[in-house]
């Protein structure tokens, strides 16, 4: 996944304007282009703001022709000790969007919801959804170990209902290097597999230990990760299991300018099985 987000927020700014595109392509020829217009009515911070965003979704599952959608939403964050977000709308058939609602502390605790179309031919030619609720959990040991847990299900409007499990173990090698040794796992499980076109075994699995080092420099921080590891299915067995991240992020401050900035490149399979995957995510907003 590539991601560029700015935010610009001095202090007593009560509005904000930007625009973003996210673009995702893999092997299969699939894509996925998202464009949208955001105009926060009221914003203070990047973690507090409400408005609404005006998107347009175009899908080429397979290389086929392209189909295009487009949604309205309603944007927010805010909160203190709880703090919660998302965009909640429409397009103009059905309802979309996320939300999250989050504790950050050491047990930090999340709990979220998402839904979207299925971005498969048959499915997108049927207008079919998936809703995906769950929640995550940061289990700390001590200061150099910690591991995330996190359970969800994920409903598709074909019937299928996947069981999903997640796990990270953290092991800090180095704090002044912010360099740590993960092992990433996640697995689910489908009530209905091969029920339609999209990548739906009866069951997935893997584990990728993955290094990963995080900086900062002037209070920038700077993020990368590589790993390598083993994933499977109930069709077609074991492989190996890749992937590549790279993220920047600015300080989080009232100062003029937002910017945050990432690529992720893996061979985890998508909803049309494809087995190599990568994103590009740019955003721009202005506050005054």
């Amino acid at each position: 996944m590539f991601t560029l987000f700015l935010v610009a927020a001095p202090v007593g700014a009560q509005q904000a304007i930007g625009v973003d595109v996210f673009d995702s392509r893999d092997s299969e020829h699939s894509g996925s282009l998202r464009t949208g217009v955001n105009f926060d009515l009221r914003h203070v911070d990047i973690e507090h703001y409400q408005g609404l965003r005006l998107e347009r979704a175009r899908f080429s599952p397979l290389g086929n022709r392209a189909q295009s959608s487009d949604r309205v939403y309603y944007r927010f964050a805010g909160g203190s000790d709880w703090k919660w977000n998302g965009q909640l709308g429409s397009d103009g058939r059905t309802w979309l969007g996320s939300a999250s609602v989050f504790k950050d502390a050491a047990n930090r605790q999340e709990y979220f919801l998402e839904r979207d179309v299925v971005e498969s031919p048959r499915e997108l030619a049927a207008h079919h959804t998936y809703t995906f609720v769950g929640a995550a959990y940061d289990l700390p040991f001590d200061e150099r170990d910690v591991a995330t847990a996190m359970v969800s299900a994920q409903h598709f409007s074909d019937g299928n209902t996947r069981l999903h499990l997640r796990a990270r173990y953290v092991r800090v090698l180095k704090p002044e290097w912010g360099l740590s040794l993960q092992l990433r796992t996640r697995y689910f499980q489908s009530s209905d597999p091969h029920l339609s076109d999209y990548y739906s075994p009866r069951w997935y699995a893997e584990a990728v230990p993955t290094l990963q080092i995080r900086r900062f420099y002037k209070r920038w921080q700077l993020q990368g990760a590589v790993g390598y590891g083993r994933q499977g299915d109930a069709d077609s067995g074991w492989r190996p299991s890749r992937l590549i991240e790279a993220n920047v992020v600015s300080p989080r401050s009232r100062n003029d300018w937002y910017f945050k900035a990432g690529l992720l490149r893996t061979n985890t399979p998508q909803a049309v099985g494809a087995y190599s995957y990568d994103q590009f995510h740019i955003e721009l907003m202005r506050v005054f």
